[in-house]
């Protein structure tokens, strides 16, 4: 990923958390030429540098864990930037954004003790805190069906990179602008962004 020294994001604290928080995210692998892309709720385990998810058997993506290494893609809030919220000009339109790369080699995960544990794990991710809170309870056999339709797997983070782009590179004066014009906008992508760059707001670069 391209990354200006303006927009990085190195803290490993902040790229883990955002990878939890968006942790919906994009897995990208290689097959003789071929690009694959599939779209999967990742577990994050950032004591062990690990990522963990799985496919539908029925995916032939899984058949490229051969040793081959994997770009999973976190995308978090973005926003489309417009000139008219600056105060210097000329300028152009831009988009702000976040997003976070992980390099690795995935592995399948054949242990049928850690396909349920996985499974509980990203389940009860999700319905924490919800009412009522829905918990693994499903016949033996059923639960054994679901789970021979799968293939879980695992991601040792090789690297990260880190993309926060949320106009350091413009005055104070336009990054105030920008956030007060994104946190009036009526979509919530929008506001989410303009929250972002005023929690990240930073000394301008130039």
């Amino acid at each position: 990923m391209y990354i200006p020294a303006s927009f990085s994001e190195s803290d490993t604290t902040t790229l883990y958390q955002f990878m939890r928080s968006h942790n919906f995210a994009t897995l990208v692998t290689t097959d003789e030429g071929l690009i694959t892309a599939t779209h999967l709720p990742f577990l994050v385990d950032a004591e062990n540098g690990m990522l963990r998810a799985h496919l539908a058997r029925a995916n032939p993506q899984w058949r490229h864990f051969d040793g081959r290494e994997a770009l999973v893609i976190f995308q978090g809030a973005h926003a489309y930037i417009s000139p008219t919220w600056y105060e210097a000009h000329p300028s152009v339109p831009t988009w702000n954004y976040t997003a976070v790369h992980v390099y690795g080699v995935p592995r399948i995960a054949n242990d049928e003790e850690q396909m349920h544990r996985m499974l509980h794990d990203l389940v009860s991710q999700h319905e924490h805190g919800r009412q009522p809170e829905w918990k693994i309870d499903l016949p033996h056999d059923y639960m054994d069906k679901m789970v021979k339709a799968i293939v879980g797997f695992e991601l040792s983070i090789a690297r990260v990179e880190g993309k926060f782009k949320l106009s350091q590179n413009h005055s104070a004066a336009d990054v105030d602008s920008v956030i007060a014009a994104l946190l009036a906008s009526a979509e919530e992508e929008d506001r989410k962004t303009g929250e972002l760059m005023a929690s990240n707001r930073s000394t301008p670069t130039c």
